[in-house]
């Protein structure tokens, strides 16, 4: 007869062959995934050679380039000089123009200025009237006549503002030299720190490199992505024990590894090296800000790899969002510049003028971490919230959860 009933507990319903719930991975699990998909990610990058080529030529010839021919410094002028005067004071303006703002100062006759400015041998020609110095000596008004090819307008505009405060300046050392005019009470000292040739090369350069940390690292995070999309390599992803989050680190650990890697070496090797620009802060200190740099940009190249279908629909977002990062981030205009509102904008939702300020500080002025640490402090919230929101659209897109 069969015994009495009993209630059953859960244990004992499953049979000897039936197994428990997977057990939650732990963290040296995922830490193995994520460094086995960066190996994956950096094998990705080295088997396209065209990206390779992008990132080696974003970081040596497009700085140089940039820095060294994109000058607004006025160098090598063309002169002319019409010395009808032949006194002690038309010689002392004429030694004034030297290199490297003068290339040559050519002495010419008053026929020859119009055939040397027509043919374009000359861009400036300067007529010292006869009597000069004896006008200045005598307390008359004198004129000097500066005639510019204004063909090249930038060259033209500030190489005229240089000639004519070199005459204004010669003319008042000649005149305090003869006592003809009482010295001013207070002499104004101007010296220019971090910058003393106020070359524009020292500033260009250092931004060329941030900017293309900015533009390789959104462009190569939200290629990766798109073109695993594409080639439907990211539904193998779907297949194995992965979560999102360990897919979406790789691809911005991997991608911003290789543009760290060369930003360092272009700061050493083509910077401080080729251009000759010196380096006053920390390189290190300056990567380590980089690297939470490029956790957000890094982000955004993925929000924007889950938004684009293909890689045409991707740069047509791309463009617009990096021009206005650069246009708004203090490396081409000076944030003090704008609106304060618009700053106050700009220093909430990108974290570009962070950086930029960062970099500025530790490679110009040589700050330390008890200087920056607010900028360090602003990429680590923005990036931090920039990957947060990506990876919630990463997983909604990519994985349907």
């Amino acid at each position: 007869m069969p015994g009495p009933a009993r209630n059953i507990g859960p244990s004992e319903r499953a049979g000897p062959d039936q197994s428990a719930a997977p057990a939650p991975l732990g963290f040296g699990t995922h830490a193995a995934n994520v460094f086995r998909l960066i190996v994956k990610e950096l094998r990705s990058i080295r088997a396209d050679p065209v990206m390779l080529f992008l990132v080696v030529y974003a970081f040596t010839f497009a700085v140089h380039s940039v820095a060294s021919g994109a000058s607004t410094e006025v160098r090598n002028l063309t002169v002319g000089v019409v010395d009808e005067d032949q006194s002690d004071l038309s010689r002392q303006i004429v030694s004034a123009l030297n290199p490297p703002l003068v290339k040559s100062v050519v002495a010419l006759t008053p026929s020859e200025i119009d055939p040397a400015m027509d043919t374009g041998r000359l861009v400036f020609t300067i007529e010292l009237p006869p009597r000069l110095q004896k006008d200045v000596l005598a307390g008359r008004p004198a004129e000097v006549q500066l005639g510019v090819d204004a063909t090249a307008m930038t060259q033209a505009g500030n190489g005229s503002v240089y000639l004519q405060t070199i005459i204004a300046q010669e003319v008042a050392r000649f005149a305090a030299r003869s006592d003809l005019s009482d010295t001013a009470p207070v002499q104004v000292v101007t010296r220019a720190k971090f910058n003393p040739n106020l070359q524009t090369s020292w500033f260009t350069s250092v931004m060329q490199v941030i900017n293309n940390i900015t533009l390789l690292t959104v462009i190569l995070t939200g290629a990766a992505l798109i073109r695993e999309r594409e080639q439907g390599t990211v539904e193998h992803l779907l297949v194995m024990p992965l979560v999102p989050v360990e897919i979406m680190l790789a691809k911005v650990i991997a991608n911003g590894l290789v543009i760290l890697v060369g930003a360092g070496l272009s700061l050493v090797f083509v910077v401080e090296g080729w251009l000759g620009v010196p380096i006053a802060g920390s390189i290190p200190l300056f990567l380590f800000g980089g690297g939470l740099y490029a956790l957000a940009v890094a982000a955004l190249g993925i929000l924007l790899g889950t938004i684009a279908s293909s890689m045409g629909q991707f740069g047509l977002l791309v463009i617009p969002i990096l021009l206005l990062m650069q246009l708004l981030s203090g490396s081409s205009t000076p944030m003090e510049s704008m609106p304060y509102w618009l700053q106050i904008l700009v220093q909430i939702v990108s974290p570009t003028p962070h950086f930029v300020a960062l970099a500025q500080a530790v490679l110009y002025r040589g700050a330390g971490l008890s200087v920056v640490w607010p900028q360090l402090l602003a990429l680590a919230a923005l990036g931090s919230i920039y990957f947060v929101f990506a990876l919630a659209r990463f997983r909604r897109v990519i994985f349907g959860v």
